[in-house]
């Protein structure tokens, strides 16, 4: 995937990054550059899910559809999108409390993973698990 180590956003870090990039951390910032730089910044399938479904309950207000605010974040980034493959599933179900129940969290967290990528997180549980390498 290219030099440096791989990061993914998660769901609030990549609607930061695109409307409130203050929200963010000086690290997180910093990291999301430097991975941008080098190709290495992912996000999972499910983070898209998740942005439409905050933008269609009004929880982010932008002036265009989901997609379309999807795909303008997409392309302001050198970023992939990772697909939800069988293993990621499979771990994703296998955590244990200390990953939080939501099913985004999971997926995301268990993307992390099995793609060997730290986690931009501001989510306060993600970030004192040790399964997961996290930045904030």
């Amino acid at each position: 995937m290219g030099r440096g180590p791989v990061i993914i956003l998660d769901t609030c870090a990549i609607i930061w990054d695109a409307l409130d990039r203050n929200k963010l951390s000086e690290n997180a910032k910093a990291a999301i550059e430097k991975a941008d730089e080098h190709n290495a910044l992912i996000i999972s399938d499910i983070s898209i899910w998740e942005v439409s479904m905050l933008i269609k309950r009004s929880r982010i207000d932008v002036a265009t559809t989901p997609a379309n605010f999807i795909n303008l974040f997409l392309e302001s980034r050198n970023i992939s999108v990772v697909n939800i493959s069988p293993e990621i599933a499979e771990l994703s179900t296998n955590f244990g409390p200390e990953i939080n129940n939501d099913p985004a969290d999971r997926i995301i967290a268990a993307t992390s993973i099995i793609h060997n990528a730290q986690l931009i997180t501001s989510d306060s549980n993600l970030r004192q698990s040790t399964l997961i390498d996290t930045i904030w």
